[in-house]
């Protein structure tokens, strides 16, 4: 366990009351950057994500990443005695993240008034699919709801087949981005400008339509409702996916007006460079067929390497689409350490990605990765002023 430092974050206390990804995502990247984050987890088995996708020795590999940086304490939040030990945290933490549907934290007594009441400086982060108020507040809301009624589910894929997913689940962590931004933005408005603490509700749906560019203000002013496009982007020319002769996917992103010119001319079409009609994006998007075949055409007679080749000396945005093995030998994502590996207490080597973003005298750091369950009870809750034997009898009665 590294202790380096000193880190952005440090001295601020978190209490993460959360499950899987949405709040967790947005207590991990404040532990990233020194947050004490003090996660509850149900004694019976902990976060559901712990048994998620590819299991290594009975725990879930994302856990490792998803939980790092964080102390597991267990606590039965639906004993009075657990809600009681959350209270005691709360008294003296910066933030709560809880990402459960409206009405369970009042439920337990755990709500935004007993809590604030507690510690008027407290920020409370609270995810949920749909917020705290409106008419669908109590509807149960994953990720994969709020990605579609966002309206990023129907964009996505191609016109002639059914609206596709992301291949992660993106309407999570985009509200959990939302969620640390509003963690942060409180905390200054607390610490700065002598404000009290607040309420920051991220809905997951309101943090996907914050994410859809033009689409309302569009449809609003013309009726249009933009549509699924495959792999290009709607309206910005040329911008599209392309299949090289041996069978690799290509991404080109040639749309600035002068950098349509310099691909042209790279690939034999000085007269299309110098098409005065072609010259800005709305003149490209007349004629966008026209324009992808031509780039089609070559792109499919070359192989990946010359593609790109010729294109990064023209000075083209461009690149392979990375699967993951590409990522994990790719030079440069070792050289700005996004691939960072740890030992795990059986021995085993673990790759994990690096910390997002890079701070330049305060960078965040992986100190230790996702923990056991309940690994961290016992300090946690002698620091409250538990006892031995008072851990003891809350253990053998399920509360820890």
């Amino acid at each position: 366990m590294s202790e380096a430092g000193p880190f952005p974050l440090q001295g601020i206390k978190v209490i993460e009351l959360g499950t899987l990804i949405a709040g967790p995502f947005c207590a991990r990247m404040l532990a990233e950057f020194g947050a004490e984050v003090i996660k509850i987890e149900s004694p019976d088995g902990g976060d559901p994500l712990r048994k998620w996708r590819k299991l290594h020795h009975g725990t879930s590999l994302w856990w490792y990443a998803q939980a790092r940086n964080k102390k597991s304490v267990t606590l039965d939040l639906r004993t009075p005695e657990g809600q009681e030990i959350v209270r005691r945290l709360a008294r003296d933490a910066d933030i709560v993240v809880e990402n459960f549907r409206p009405g369970a934290m009042e439920k337990w007594g755990l709500g935004w008034e007993p809590l604030s009441k507690i510690n008027p400086g407290l920020i409370m982060v609270r995810l949920s699919g749909f917020g705290q108020s409106g008419p669908y507040r109590d509807r149960p809301g994953f990720g994969a709801i709020a990605e579609s009624m966002g309206g990023l589910r129907y964009v996505t894929g191609y016109p002639d087949r059914p609206p596709v997913r992301v291949g992660v689940s993106i309407g999570d962590s985009i509200a959990a981005l939302h969620g640390v931004i509003g963690a942060l933005t409180a905390l200054h408005h607390r610490n700065v400008n002598g404000g009290r603490g607040q309420v920051v509700d991220v809905a997951l749906y309101e943090a996907v339509f914050n994410m859809m560019e033009s689409v309302l203000p569009e449809y609003d002013m013309f009726g249009f409702v933009r549509e699924r496009s495959g792999a290009s982007l709607p309206g910005i020319v040329p911008s599209n996916t392309y299949v090289t002769r041996d069978g690799k996917y290509v991404v080109i992103g040639a749309n600035a007006d002068s950098i349509f010119k310099r691909m042209m001319k790279a690939i034999g079409r000085a007269d299309l460079a110098e098409d005065p009609a072609l010259a800005h994006n709305d003149g490209r998007v007349a004629r966008t067929d026209e324009i992808e075949k031509v780039i089609s055409d070559w792109v499919g007679a070359h192989g990946l390497d010359h593609v790109l080749a010729v294109l990064e000396k023209a000075e083209v945005p461009s690149g392979k689409i990375y699967d993951v093995a590409d990522i994990a030998r790719d030079p440069h994502y070792a050289a700005r350490a996004m691939i960072q590996q740890f030992t795990l207490e059986d021995g085993s080597s673990l790759r994990l990605p690096g910390i997002v973003p890079k701070m330049s005298d305060t960078p965040g750091q992986t100190r230790w990765v996702g923990p056991r369950l309940g690994e961290h009870t016992s300090e946690v809750l002698s620091a409250l002023g538990y006892g031995k034997e008072q851990q003891q009898e809350l253990k053998r009665r399920g509360v820890i």
